[in-house]
């Protein structure tokens, strides 16, 4: 594919840089530097999709006032879950409750991905999805605990759609690629829209 512009993805995502290279469009990591605690403590009044779009934002302006001559892409996901954020599980035994909580239930994932360039925020979006678990037994917990390890720490909803995690799920209404952490199709538009990649 042809690029005009440079791009940076500010993220560690394997799963976003993944896609991004799937879809064959040039770019390289850095990632942001930026407090997503305290972010997240002076966002109170955002709901859950709004603060994904604003961490987005922060991602990507902290890359770009660093470097003012690229194209920055920042992105991050939140989950709400019975009417409160939930964030990244600090344990095995916290992914162990938390998955017990969630199993036979419905929860929202919120993919935001911002585009900034010249320290300025250009566009921002973000896209849901519904995910509803199925009521899975203990003896299946215990065995995806084990097969996913200390990976499950990364991930906000302690699963990964593209690997084992999918078994813990009966339904997904939604876009798969806003599952695996960035609305895909609105990004895409965006950066042809902005010359970053041929349209």
């Amino acid at each position: 594919m042809v690029k005009t512009e440079s791009l940076i993805l500010a993220s560690k995502s394997a799963a976003r840089r993944a896609m991004l290279e799937n879809a064959g469009v040039a770019f390289e990591v850095r990632v942001a530097n930026v407090d997503e605690d305290a972010i997240k403590a002076v966002s109170g009044d955002l709901d859950a999709a709004a603060l994904a779009v604003r961490l987005a934002e922060a991602k990507a302006l902290a890359v770009s006032r660093d470097d003012e001559s690229a194209w920055v892409l920042g992105s991050d996901q939140t989950l709400a879950f019975d009417g409160g954020l939930v964030s990244k599980a600090k344990s095995l035994n916290a992914v162990r409750e938390r998955l017990k909580a969630m199993r036979g239930k419905s929860h929202q994932l919120h993919s935001g991905a911002a585009l900034a360039t010249k320290g300025q925020i250009v566009w921002s979006g973000v896209d849901t999805v519904e995910m509803r678990m199925r009521d899975f037994s203990d003896a299946f917990l215990d065995a995806y605990l084990a097969a996913e390890g200390q990976a499950l720490l990364s991930c906000v909803g302690s699963y990964r759609l593209e690997g084992l995690g999918s078994q813990l799920f009966e339904a997904v209404d939604g876009d798969y690629f806003t599952v695996l952490g960035l609305p895909l199709w609105p990004v895409l538009a965006e950066l042809r829209r902005a010359g970053v990649i041929a349209a």
